[in-house]
């Protein structure tokens, strides 16, 4: 709870996600004991209460400090003779060394029977009971402050976005994914729920593949099931180099010599960059949660480039403010689009060139950065441009009503290629990358796309 990756809106998804459960476990006059606290001494204290033959809980690729925590509560259980049973939840595999296999792996577990178990009465603790039993511990309160713009946690909010999505969202999935604004509507919105373990991976992946005889343009659903396996594929890279957390994949970028600019980060942090379409996507982001994939590299992008910023100083404040917060897909990102993992592309985002091609009427700028919104669309996408004359007819200064670019985009852009690109280049980054290649890559890869269910590629 102390990470600095971490904040409030994520523990208010968690809290809402847990009123969902116990509106269900109503029924069988029941709820869930939530408990705040140290992992061992809360699982000591509940081994003074009970006879524990059995712990049960899925596999987590988390942060750190949540695996130091699984070891040390793993040695607990086995000194005590207490079995843990411990759930794969997404087809990421604990303990491998290369993943020539994996792939094949991932769809055979994907194709595996959904589990429907019983739940009776008889199965459960009395509300009484766990009533009394929160007197032995600190008990973590349910309550919340609402926030309208950010998606509500919980299992029936998630298939309520799943049945949307599938039923009518879908239609226009590939056109609008990368629009800043269409693709609030028509990209699923299962992030989070997935995230979180609202939804079972398995059971989103079989519903999905189901559909290909009612949904009209198959390409929308099969891209839509393409993403869910990248999805595992970045935890399962995650898992297997947890240091990327904090240092970067490849050696030769290690050491660029970059120097933290707090002027600059504060500029990022708050959307007041001078460049609009970044602006936008960083006020929105804070304010709801979410923003597309295309904006979240862009941000990333422009703090690793053109402000030649650590990409270790964006990733606390990025993953604080996604509602849908992965580590295992946070971290392997925010290196592929720092350019520092040595096997992928170099992505310098235009800032501008992307403000005009996926926004091209302003219409997302406008609405997160009101500032610009009485200007003539080509002064909105860039405002650096207008004249005194401009300034003066529209009553707007530029430096005053809105920041001027905190720094020069051709000027920067071609600083970072320069020595990103030398670096990629050399001799011994390419050794170093077949290492990388070989270790994260699946030979003979084929794309992925749920063809009769989930058992052939093509």
């Amino acid at each position: 709870m102390n990470d600095v990756h971490y904040s409030e809106r994520h523990f208010t998804f968690i809290k809402q996600s847990l009123e969902d459960l116990n509106h269900v476990l109503y029924n069988y006059n029941t709820s869930i004991l939530c408990i705040k606290g140290d992992a061992i001494l809360t699982f000591n204290k509940l081994s003074s209460l009970f006879n524990i033959t059995a712990v049960y809980s899925h596999q987590e690729t988390g942060i750190y400090s949540t695996y130091e925590r699984d070891i040390q509560v793993g040695k607990f259980l086995k000194d005590k003779g207490i079995r843990w049973n411990e759930s794969i939840s997404n087809g990421v595999i604990r303990g491998i060394s290369n993943r020539k296999t994996w792939k094949d792996q991932w769809i055979e577990y994907m194709n595996d029977d959904l589990q429907h178990p019983v739940f009776n009465n008889s199965m459960v603790v009395h509300k009484d009971s766990v009533s009394q039993l929160s007197n032995h511990f600190n008990t973590f309160s349910l309550t919340y402050k609402e926030c309208a713009n950010i998606q509500k946690g919980g299992t029936t909010t998630g298939l309520k976005y799943f049945n949307s999505f599938l039923k009518d969202r879908i239609t226009g999935y590939n056109k609008n994914y990368s629009k800043p604004l269409t693709s609030r509507l028509h990209s699923s919105r299962l992030s989070p729920y997935i995230a979180w373990g609202n939804l079972s991976m398995r059971m989103v992946v079989q519903t999905a593949a189901s559909k290909k005889n009612s949904i009209k343009d198959l390409r929308n659903l099969n891209s839509f099931l393409s993403r869910l396996r990248w999805q595992a594929h970045f935890i399962q890279k995650f898992e297997m180099e947890f240091q990327m957390q904090w240092r970067s994949l490849h050696p030769a970028y290690r050491n660029l010599g970059k120097k933290t600019d707090e002027r600059l980060v504060k500029a990022w942090k708050t959307g007041q960059t001078g460049y609009p379409l970044v602006d936008a996507a960083m006020r929105c982001l804070i304010d709801t949660g979410f923003i597309n994939f295309r904006l979240r590299a862009m941000l990333t992008s422009f703090f690793v480039f053109h402000l030649w910023q650590p990409w270790q100083n964006a990733s606390p404040h990025l993953a604080q403010h996604f509602l849908d917060f992965e580590p295992g897909i946070h971290f392997p990102q925010l290196q592929m689009q720092a350019g520092v993992t040595g096997i992928n592309i170099i992505r310098i985002y235009n800032p501008i060139k992307n403000s005009l091609d996926h926004d091209p009427n302003a219409t997302f700028i406008k609405k997160w950065v009101p500032e610009l919104k009485n200007l003539p669309i080509g002064f909105i996408h860039e405002p650096w441009k207008m004249t005194s004359m401009d300034e003066a007819f529209y009553e707007f200064k530029l430096g005053e009503s809105y920041p001027k670019p905190i720094v020069d985009d051709k000027l920067s852009r071609k600083r970072a290629s320069d020595i990103l690109y030398g670096i990629k280049n050399s001799i011994a980054s390419n050794l170093d990358s077949q290492k990388i290649i070989k270790k994260h890559t699946n030979p003979n890869r084929k794309v992925w796309n749920g063809d009769e269910g989930l058992n052939t590629s093509s």
